[in-house]
């Protein structure tokens, strides 16, 4: 067996802002296998200022993977710990190479055309206007559960852009999540979270900044708004350490990024860990090219959790690669009549 790697700068459409500033192009890399004359492929999605494995060997980690390709999958994600997508590349392109179609990953009813996944319309931070025209479009797309990326802006302007959705939308009508990015502070914000919980919002991801544990800990405790931990389950590797933050914070949701979390199998152990807890769940891409975002909605799929998912991220670059994937009425679909425009 023989592998390659290769970086790919994605483009944004537009300027995509949240808490931690404003992303125009998004670096991707991508791991190619070939075995008997047979090829799969997989997608490191790393998140520059936000993975973990964001360091400055990345790039020598991946060589260092293509080297030694021949220790196999499990030899390969144990010492790939502290690089979770690269662990969720290597994973991708195992099984893609695996199959007979490198892009059918999870064969499905979701995969044959037959069924659909639920997903949440994303809605960026900018000015009022901006993010008012992003609402009406998600709505008029035939979304009924929109995420609010908040934190940025003025906090009585993002207050009063939920109200008037409110004024208009039942909670019947249209699901609100929203998306701090840890912007508050501890000291301010419980008293934030009782008034956004004025507009009977589904919930709240990473209110605060991650690693204040006792912090977290007491506002789960007390909300009266559900708080999602997202950027907090960055860089917990053992199954120990996960279910000690578990047990410790006990929030009412978790967030699975795989290219953060150690792919399928770190997901997955987080996911046990949650469902022995009674804690919910849902799935999210990290801004993944269409390959990994493929992935993902294939895996998905199979846990069948009837959430809004958070994998509506493949329209938002100018050169992502022609797929399967569509979104219809809030819905992900897989044409499995649409080709592939990647090259292996």
């Amino acid at each position: 067996m023989t592998a390659k790697y290769h970086k790919y700068i994605l483009e944004f459409k537009q300027p995509s802002g949240t808490s931690r500033g404003v992303m125009i192009t998004k670096e991707t890399w991508f791991l190619t296998l070939e075995k008997a004359n047979k090829k799969g492929v997989g997608e490191c999605g790393i998140l520059r200022g936000l993975s973990i494995d964001d360091r400055t060997v990345y790039e020598d980690k991946l060589k260092w993977v293509c080297n030694n390709i021949g220790l196999g999958l499990d030899a390969l994600l144990c010492e790939l710990e502290e690089f979770p997508s690269i662990q969720f590349g290597l994973e991708m392109a195992f099984k893609s190479l695996e199959s007979s179609n490198p892009f059918l990953l999870f064969p499905s009813a979701f995969t044959k055309g037959f069924d659909n996944i639920s997903i949440n319309g994303l809605v960026w931070m900018g000015s009022e206007t901006f993010m008012r025209k992003q609402i009406k479009e998600k709505i008029a797309a035939g979304f009924d559960c929109i995420k609010l990326k908040i934190g940025a802006i003025d906090f009585q302007t993002e207050l009063d852009i939920l109200k008037s959705i409110r004024k208009e939308f039942s909670v019947s009508d249209i699901e609100l999540r929203v998306d701090a990015n840890g912007a508050f502070s501890a000291d301010n914000a419980l008293e934030k979270l009782k008034q956004l919980s004025d507009y009977q919002l589904h919930s709240i991801e990473q209110p605060i900044k991650p690693k204040q544990f006792d912090a977290m800990a007491q506002l789960c405790e007390v909300t009266p708004l559900p708080i999602a931990l997202d950027e907090e389950l960055i860089g917990v590797f053992s199954k120990g350490e996960k279910q000690k933050l578990l047990e410790a914070v006990k929030p009412q949701y978790i967030i699975l990024k795989p290219s953060l979390v150690g792919g399928f199998s770190g997901s997955q152990q987080w996911i046990d860990i949650a469902e022995d807890l009674n804690i919910k769940w849902w799935i999210t891409s990290a801004l993944e090219s269409n390959i990994g975002l493929n992935a993902i909605a294939q895996w998905t799929y199979t846990l069948k959790n009837k959430m809004p998912q958070g994998l509506g991220t493949g329209s938002l670059f100018t050169n992502n690669f022609l797929s399967p994937l569509t979104v219809k009425n809030g819905t992900l679909h897989y044409d499995s009549k649409q080709q592939w425009k990647f090259n292996l």
